[in-house]
């Protein structure tokens, strides 16, 4: 696959630094039931990388040294994982607000099928990527037959009570096809209520925008087609600065399945290590009894893809 990575790290892009650190995401492997087009992480079927269980008891006792309040659960599927439900358990024992981030099918793969239950109980949020309200546009980016299973999947959580009940969020992601950058996340919210819930009886909290990031699965794309320095010219020329104070990774840690640190999920898969270092990795144990606040944040181009018009991150567009 084309890579985009040598082309990213042309230092044009403002430098910021870490505020509080709120948010600890963590990637629990680059398994997935699904190859989505638009996949950054190139995560998949046959991907085998998996987090340990010494690695996560290593992010718990992180989580309490540093007061973080959010638990922020990525892959590939992250319920793929052997010890994810341990991970819950143990976060939210410690009353810690738990995100999963659910492809959805999962939930209807054999062995998951209490998953959803799990999480109801639990009172874990569940952020679920779709791509779009009609059929057509989901099957081009995830596969066929992903749309169906994912109305279904919605429906039975709606059913636990999850899009109804205050302490059973599920918010919906939205990613746009090609060169586009999101439309208004506002009015795509209320298109897609007005959509699923006349059509399906579907309800959700809220939908998330995000920009596709010119890195792994998505920038091999751009690259073969010719298409890379057209994005590129499309995310600087549409770079809001205003969107600076507001980026995922000044409140955020990303960590992967390793147990490595790194500013936001996009450097994670591009190995841009933490703390702009360029030559080692850090892992989360050397952190364990370090400051990160005012830590200088390893930017690139990519960076153009979190400020651009009304701004991206994990929990949608910046302006809204």
């Amino acid at each position: 696959m084309l890579d985009t990575k040598p082309l990213l790290f042309r230092k044009n892009f403002p430098q910021i630094r870490r505020a509080d650190l709120e948010i600890m995401q963590v990637n629990l492997g680059y398994k997935c039931n699904l190859s989505c087009s638009h996949c950054h992480v190139n995560a998949g079927p046959n991907r085998t990388e998996l987090m340990t269980k010494d690695n996560i008891e290593i992010v718990l006792e992180f989580i309490l040294a540093h007061s973080v309040k959010i638990l922020d659960l990525t892959g590939g599927a992250p319920e793929l994982n052997p010890h994810f439900k341990y991970l819950v358990r143990e976060a939210r024992r410690n009353e810690i607000d738990v995100i999963d981030r659910c492809n959805l099918t999962i939930l209807k793969q054999p062995g998951f099928e209490t998953m959803a239950e799990f999480l109801a109980e639990q009172s874990v949020t569940i952020t679920a990527s779709l791509p779009c309200y009609t059929p057509q546009k989901v099957e081009r980016q995830r596969g066929k037959g992903v749309y169906e299973e994912s109305i279904e999947v919605l429906k039975n959580l709606n059913e636990l009570g999850y899009g109804v009940d205050s302490n059973k969020r599920l918010n919906l992601v939205f990613n746009p096809e090609g060169l586009d950058l999101p439309p208004p996340q506002n009015s795509l919210e209320i298109a897609y209520k007005e959509a699923l819930g006349s059509e399906h009886g579907i309800v959700f909290n809220q939908l998330f925008t995000i920009t596709n990031m010119p890195i792994k699965r998505f920038g091999g794309m751009l690259l073969a087609k010719g298409l890379y320095n057209n994005y590129m010219s499309i995310l600087r020329e549409n770079y809001n600065k205003d969107n600076l104070d507001t980026v995922m990774c000044r409140n955020l840690l990303s960590v992967d399945f390793n147990g490595y640190a790194y500013d936001c999920d996009f450097n994670q898969m591009l190995d841009a290590s933490f703390i702009n270092r360029k030559s080692s990795r850090t892992h989360i144990s050397e952190l364990l009894n370090r400051e990160i606040k005012g830590n200088p944040i390893n930017v690139g181009e990519h960076c153009f893809g979190c400020t651009a018009g009304q701004g991206s991150s994990c929990a949608g567009s910046l302006d809204s």
